[in-house]
């Protein structure tokens, strides 16, 4: 990863950190001022904790032990006390999992915390293409953008584009619900330009970025281009690239198709594909892959293994109908 832009993070951090445990200093005054029962425990608890700091130091274990019992009686008649009143004492964190340092422990090894990650991958890789997800929601999804009319010869299909998109619309949601059951599949969206799969892939990485899981989106184009740089060592990449490629949450992977291909390439799109599905054995990793393809032209323009990992390991979806972006 890039240093520079983690230091710049970690202060930006460390500077919300101290801004809602300031916040929250001015709250207690204001609460303790009013209330002379919570003002007598804080100012015991107080003089308790000065008392014990000079018991450890002449190593009293006496005193100690007796400071120590009567330290968490005052803070459980405080905690009685401030749930009757309703009354919440912590700190407004915009990340309650790390309480905005960044780093959480596990399994006893301090570890990046995913909010942090994502901001890294958001600088690093998905650029402005998942800044501002705040439209793209379930909510602001349109069906009546869809036809009902049902036209088999058009659309091969003996279904309108409008209950099409009902049934897609499940799926989606199915993928977020299970998401970290290793047996629910990934998602590849076929279908021409302007059908909704990219608002779609957003309304997923929305609410998947709301329940604190990590999503990398890249192009295809990009995607492949910036590997194959990876794997020539040139200085533009970051290091952990490839690592966040495989191991990242959910990787989206826009535009399958229009890349320029090579064997090498080839190869890379295999081993991606692959290792993410070998990955649920000891970390649930989800893909979404959209293309304008059809499935008949990605039998035509990509390796079998790799087609049968879509047909095996993938809910295809086939969007179908007319242009929705000149009807909103």
């Amino acid at each position: 990863m890039n240093n520079s832009i983690l230091k710049s993070l970690l202060k930006e951090y460390e500077q919300k950190k101290i801004r809602a445990e300031v916040e929250l200093e001015k709250q207690k005054e204001i609460i303790l001022s009013s209330n002379a029962e919570l003002e007598k425990i804080e100012t015991s608890l107080n003089k308790c904790g000065i008392e014990l700091a000079k018991a450890t130091l002449l190593s009293d274990t006496d005193l100690t032990n007796k400071l120590n019992n009567k330290i968490n009686s005052l803070k459980s008649e405080k905690e009685k006390l401030l749930n009757k009143l309703n009354i919440d004492l912590t700190p407004n964190y915009d990340c309650k999992t790390c309480s905005d340092t960044g780093f959480i422990s596990d399994n006893g090894k301090t570890q990046l915390c995913n909010c942090i990650k994502q901001k890294l991958y958001d600088i690093q890789y998905n650029k402005s293409n998942l800044s501002d997800l705040s439209r793209d929601t379930f909510k602001n999804f349109n069906l009546d953008l869809y036809s009902d009319k049902i036209d088999e010869k058009i659309y091969s299909s003996k279904i309108s584009p409008k209950e099409n998109m009902k049934i897609i619309k499940k799926i989606c949601e199915e993928f977020i619900e299970n998401f970290d059951n290793p047996d629910q599949k990934n998602l590849l969206f076929t279908g021409n330009t302007g059908l909704g799969k990219t608002f779609l892939s957003n309304c997923i990485a929305n609410e998947l970025l709301k329940s604190g899981k990590n999503v990398l989106y890249q192009t295809s184009p990009v995607l492949f281009d910036t590997i194959i740089d990876y794997r020539f060592g040139k200085s533009n990449v970051q290091q952990d690239f490839y690592e966040d490629i495989l191991n990242v949450d959910l990787l989206i992977i826009d535009d399958l198709g229009t890349e320029t291909m090579n064997s090498m390439k080839f190869s890379e799109l295999f081993n991606i594909i692959n290792t993410r599905l070998l990955n649920q054995n000891s970390k649930i990793t989800k893909t979404i892959i959209s293309t304008n393809l059809t499935l008949n032209n990605l039998y035509e323009l990509y390796d079998e293994r790799i087609v049968s990992r879509f047909v095996g390991y993938y809910n295809i979806c086939k969007f179908y109908g007319d242009d929705i972006r000149f009807k909103k």
